[in-house]
């Protein structure tokens, strides 16, 4: 894996981390118990920070990034993911927030200051422009990314098991040494 320290930060990893050795972690990012990063993700931590919660994953190809402070916002853009987040392949996120068991679908670009509540899924392809709060429990798609409609109870029992799909699979890669 690489890891690279970017003044003076270097990436935090708690137990049961997995990072793809083709994956790149810049700076001030920090992954809780049991995340896994997956092939060729660019995650920079450097002009603000990332931190990942726990048993979240994040797929092949995305892109973690973040915005300055700047005088119109002192604290600029985080990217704060929850727990129990599965992140698709392709997806870009911005300086946002998501909340605890979602699921973004691949290709899908979440932009500055969003916050996505818990118990979401937001559809593969969808764009979601700055500043926008997607509610929880329901399903958005479109670009811009609309509700579509409320999450039915199997599809919110399968956000926290695609979750622990994802750890059971980091695991197994773990094993293989």
């Amino acid at each position: 894996m690489t890891l690279r320290t970017y003044k003076g930060i270097a990436p935090k990893l708690a137990e049961g981390v997995y990072v793809d050795a083709s994956s790149v972690l810049v700076g001030d990012i920090e992954l809780a118990k049991d995340v896994s990063i997956w092939p060729l993700v660019a995650a920079r931590g450097d002009v603000n920070f990332i931190k990942i919660g726990a048993r979240s994953n994040i797929q092949d190809g995305s892109v973690l990034h973040l915005s300055r402070p700047s005088k119109g916002k002192p604290a600029g853009s985080p990217l704060i993911i929850g727990e129990d987040v599965t992140v698709g392949h392709k997806v870009m996120l911005h300086g946002c927030t998501l909340g605890n068991r979602i699921l973004v679908g691949m290709g899908a670009i979440v932009m500055d200051d969003v916050m996505v509540e818990d118990d979401v899924i937001i559809g593969a392809g969808s764009l979601v422009p700055p500043g926008k709060t997607l509610q929880s429990g329901y399903l958005y798609v479109g670009s811009p990314a609309k509700a579509a409609r409320p999450l039915n109870d199997h599809e919110k029992s399968f956000l926290t098991e695609s979750a622990l799909n994802y750890v059971q699979l980091k695991n197994e890669y773990l094993a293989e040494g």
